[in-house]
């Protein structure tokens, strides 16, 4: 794989909220591979596994970061696990291996996993997920997308901008 090849951080809860979130998810798995670009995510259930299928599907690559130490933990449609055996901080290396994020809905892991990327100053689009405010005002951070499609070129448009 050529390092010039994007690659593209799907964060989003372990268990999806309810079957669009997962449709969603997996859409942008299906335009990550489409894309060309290589699907990084935490390796488990939920949105990661959507998105994960459906670039598999697609032909597309996937990697995941797990947090445990058993390779065998990652969701079916993982190509490469890495096991870290570091917990949630692990979310520290699916953001540091990426170009890019899509952020699909979410929990506080992927609040956490936000925050990181915008720190090293890496895009984030966000499908439904975390609103960023300061003191009640929004605060600029997380760019905005309708669907799929639109967030995966969003992301990749992004790259190196910020």
């Amino acid at each position: 794989m050529s390092a010039g090849v994007p690659y593209v951080a799907v964060i989003g809860s372990g268990s999806a909220k309810n079957d669009a979130e997962t449709v969603l998810a997996e859409q942008v798995g299906v335009e990550i591979a489409r894309a060309g670009a290589v699907l990084v995510c935490g390796g488990l259930g939920g949105v990661m596994e959507a998105a994960c299928r459906g670039a598999k599907a697609s032909g597309g690559t996937t990697v995941g970061i797990l947090p445990g130490s058993d390779r065998r933990a990652a969701n079916p449609h993982v190509d490469i696990a890495v096991a870290t055996g570091i917990g949630e901080a692990r979310n520290s290396i699916v953001v540091t291996n990426a170009d890019a994020v899509v952020a699909v809905g979410g929990e506080f892991g992927t609040l956490s996993e936000i925050a990181l990327a915008l720190r090293a100053g890496k895009p984030v689009v966000g499908l439904d997920t975390w609103e960023l405010s300061r003191r009640g005002r929004p605060v600029e951070g997380v760019l905005r997308a309708d669907d799929a499609a639109g967030a995966v070129s969003l992301a990749l448009r992004s790259i190196g901008k910020r």
